[in-house]
Order: C-alpha cells, then sequence, then structure tokens
C-alpha cells in the first residue's frame, strides 16, 4: 500500500525518530524511578522488620506472646506478618503458619513467600521477613507484605500509558501536520519557480514573514532574481543603446559611400568619400571594441592575477601621461601623491580607471580651468581623488552617467562613446572598491580602496 505523501518526507521520518527517542526516554525514566522507589521502599520496610524483630526477641520469654500480640493488633491494611515458633518450628502464637522454608536464620531481611492466618481465612503473601533464633531455641519471624510494591509499579505503568501515548500521539500529530505545511510550501514554491522558468522573471517567492528557513531562503533567492532581471533589463538596454549608436555611424557610412559612388567625379571625391566612411567605420569599431573591453572586465574576473599595486606610483604615471595634453588646453594640472599606499589589484585596469577619470576632466574643463588628480589616506582606504572646475554634473545625473552610453546634454558637443564610467565602473566592481561621483558645478570622483596588508 502506498503510503500519503506527507508521510514519505524526511520531516515526517525525522518525526517518527525523534518520537521513538523520547518514548524510549520516558520509557527509561519510569523504569529508574519506578527501581528507586523499590529500592527506597524495601530498604524502609527492612529497616522497620528488623527494629521490630530486634525488640521482640529482646523481650523475655513469658513476655514474647504478648509482644507478638501486640504488634499485630493494629494492622488495617493486613500487611504486618509475626510468628513465634517452638524449637521443632510449631506455631506458638502469631499470624504466620509456619517458618517458610529458605528463610535463614542470620537477622537480615529476605523475600520469602508466608501463609497468612487470621481471622479472615488463610493467604499465602509475599513479603520482607526476618528470621531470628531465640536463646532458649525458638525462633522468631518478623514481616511485612510487599503488595504496595507491585502497586505502585502498576500505578507507574498506567502513568507511563496515560502520559507516554498521548505525547506520543501528540507529537505524531504535530510531525504529520509540519509535514504537510512544508509539503504545501514547497509545492507553492515550486508552482513559482516552474513560471519563473517559463519566462515570469518578475515572479518572486512567496515570504510568510515568520522568520524562518524558508522565509530566509526566499529571501535570498528573491535577491538574486532581483539582480537576474536587473541583470537582464541591462542587456536589453544595452542591446537598444547599441542598435541606436551603431545605427547613426552604419548609416552615415552607407550614404557616403552611396554619394561617392554616384556623384564622385574624380578619383579624389571618391577616396575622400571612402575616408569619410572609414571615420564612420572606425567609430562603430570602437564602441563593439569598448562593450567588449567592459564585458570582458565584468566576466572574466581576472582576480587570479592580483598582485601588490603602489598607487603613488600609478598616479604620478597617469599625471605624467596627462600633463601635456592639460598644458596644451591651457588647462592647470595639480598632481599630489605623497602618501605612499599599496592595495591589491590588477595595475594595468586601475591605471586605465583612473586614465578615464583624468581625460574626462581634461576633456570637460575649460581653458584656464584647473584638474586635480591626488591620492589620499583615509582610515584603513587609498582615495585616488580626481577633481576638476568643469560645468559638473547634476544630481539627477549622478547614477545615469555610469550606464553604457548614456552622455548628458553637456557632454554631445564632445567627442565620445559614452562607455568610459561603464568602463571604470566595471573595473571598480571588480575589485570590491568604492566608486563615488559628486555633483558639479565642478566635479570630484573619488576611487576608494581597501589598503592591502604590508
Amino acid at each position: 500500500m502506498l503510503l500519503p505523501e506527507f508521510m514519505r518526507t524526511t520531516g515526517f521520518r525525522w518525526t517518527l525518530l525523534i518520537s521513538g527517542a523520547f518514548a524510549i526516554c520516558i520509557l527509561l525514566m519510569f523504569v529508574f524511578v519506578y527501581w528507586q522507589t523499590s529500592v527506597y521502599m524495601t530498604a524502609k520496610v527492612d529497616q522497620l522488620i528488623s527494629d521490630h524483630a530486634e525488640a521482640l526477641a529482646g523481650a523475655t520469654p513469658e513476655q514474647q506472646p504478648q509482644a507478638v500480640n501486640d504488634y499485630l493488633r493494629e494492622d488495617p491494611r493486613r500487611v504486618k506478618l509475626a510468628g513465634l515458633f517452638d524449637a521443632n518450628g510449631k506455631r506458638v502464637i502469631g499470624n504466620i503458619e509456619n517458618i517458610p522454608p529458605g528463610l535463614r536464620a542470620d537477622g537480615y531481611a529476605q523475600d520469602a513467600t508466608l501463609v497468612r492466618v487470621d481471622l479472615m481465612g488463610r493467604a499465602t503473601q509475599v513479603a520482607r521477613a526476618v528470621r531470628r533464633r531465640l536463646d532458649n531455641g525458638e525462633t522468631i519471624v518478623v514481616g511485612r507484605n510487599v503488595d504496595e510494591l507491585t502497586a505502585i509499579g502498576k500505578i507507574v505503568g498506567r502513568a507511563l500509558m496515560l502520559g507516554l501515548i498521548p505525547a506520543l500521539c501528540l507529537s505524531l500529530a504535530a510531525g504529520a501536520l509540519l509535514s504537510i505545511r512544508a509539503q504545501k510550501r514547497i509545492e507553492e514554491v515550486n508552482r513559482k519557480v516552474q513560471r519563473i522558468v517559463a519566462g515570469e522573471l518578475r515572479e518572486r517567492l512567496p515570504i510568510k514573514g515568520v522568520n524562518d528557513p524558508f522565509d530566509r531562503l526566499a529571501v535570498i533567492v528573491n535577491g538574486m532574481l532581483d539582480e537576474i532581471e536587473a541583470l537582464l533589463q541591462s542587456v536589453a538596454g544595452t542591446g537598444d543603446d547599441i542598435a541606436h549608436d551603431l545605427r547613426t555611424p552604419l548609416t552615415r557610412v552607407r550614404v557616403t559611400l552611396e554619394r561617392g559612388r554616384q556623384n564622385a567625379a574624380s578619383l579624389e571625391e571618391l577616396r575622400s568619400s571612402i575616408d569619410q566612411a572609414i571615420v564612420g567605420l572606425d567609430q562603430s569599431l570602437a564602441i563593439i571594441t569598448a562593450l567588449l573591453r567592459i564585458s570582458e572586465i565584468e566576466h572574466n574576473r581576472r582576480v587570479a592575477g592580483f598582485s601588490q599595486v603602489a598607487l603613488a606610483d600609478l598616479v604620478r604615471e597617469i599625471g605624467d601621461l596627462y600633463e601635456p595634453i592639460a598644458e596644451d588646453k591651457r588647462v592647470s594640472f595639480l598632481i599630489a601623491a605623497k602618501e605612499d599606499i599599496i592595495v591589491r589589484g590588477d595595475r594595468d585596469l586601475l591605471f586605465e580607471a583612473i586614465a578615464n577619470l583624468v581625460d574626462n576632466a581634461v576633456k570637460f574643463t575649460p581653458e584656464g580651468g584647473q584638474v586635480e588628480l591626488s591620492l589620499a589616506r583615509e582610515g584603513d582606504e587609498g582615495v585616488v581623488r580626481v577633481r576638476d572646475s568643469g560645468p559638473g554634473i547634476a544630481v539627477a545625473e549622478c547614477e545615469l552617467v555610469a550606464r553604457r552610453f548614456y552622455r548628458s546634454d553637456k557632454s554631445r558637443s564632445k567627442p565620445g562613446l559614452g562607455l568610459g564610467l561603464s568602463l571604470v565602473t566595471a573595473i571598480v566592481k571588480l575589485h570590491g572598491f568604492r566608486f563615488a561621483i559628486s555633483p558639479g558645478p565642478g566635479c570630484v570622483v573619488e576611487i576608494a580602496g581597501q589598503r592591502a596588508a604590508t
């Protein structure tokens, strides 16, 4: 017979295992309680009958029969046993019919089966008994019925049954409930996952708000789905941007070649048309090359080639490269790199990122302006800061300028592809550094990285 689905789950099997272990522990606890109670009561009974046997044996032969009667007189529960026997083993007085065989006369309590005789008849009882031989040859036996221990055992057994069985049933019911609940949750998650697999990336795993493992897993997976959706939207947007930015130069190339073919009256005019077409093709190739470069940085994760990079040397090298360019444009170029700061990274990529920032600063700073490239130590970070006196970036555009192909209205008159800051962002993300842009007028951009241990 095929068991229900919830009974075949790992959770329900664990519930059975834990319930079985719980039942065994409870059983062992009850056995221990019964054993300790039995030992305690047996010791008390042994002490009691030994004391009475000692007292009866200490009486004179004339007083002993009366002492036995006095001992047996007050016994409403019929648990007291005592008997005085002559040298031949014949009962003189008491409620024990005869000396039980095997009962040693050493004065120590032992288990014995005694025959009780009194006004209510004759009955066999299991008792703890003490046998003592007196100086005159007589024997005295004192015992006490231990049926109370048997009654206690039955009480413990009933308590075990009445307590353990409902507890087991409750634990199994709880296990079944939790298993069914988990199964429904898994089925709900599975339906959502199937819809996501089918292409509905806006779907998210359900969160109940109870902070259980399912909720924590759902939060992680939903965060991953948010990132995937953002990346896919970025890819889709990038595709549109590529198509838009390539269409213009390619259209220009086609028109130029078509006009050259139709209108060129000489070899020089044809060459001029071809040169213009080559410029357009070079622009298209530059766009594709830049995109491939960004993709390589984002996906190759070349962290294995990271090494110690001295930022001061890197900053001074970039300064030496761009100082003549700034001088030609009549822009004041200042370099401040006195701190000896070491970071872990790819030197070529960091050079490319900082050089892009300096290139933008020099490009957008008007004649007579100033560009400052500096290196500073701030806490555990080394901060490369590029500051210029150009028009700056509006607050609303601080996040947009790092997108691929985005160009603000102020920069459309300048040559460029709109991919420089995207490349910087990819390099900074690869290194785990921090990139910040402060709004203008006057632009300040920073690359901050954790200093490497030396």
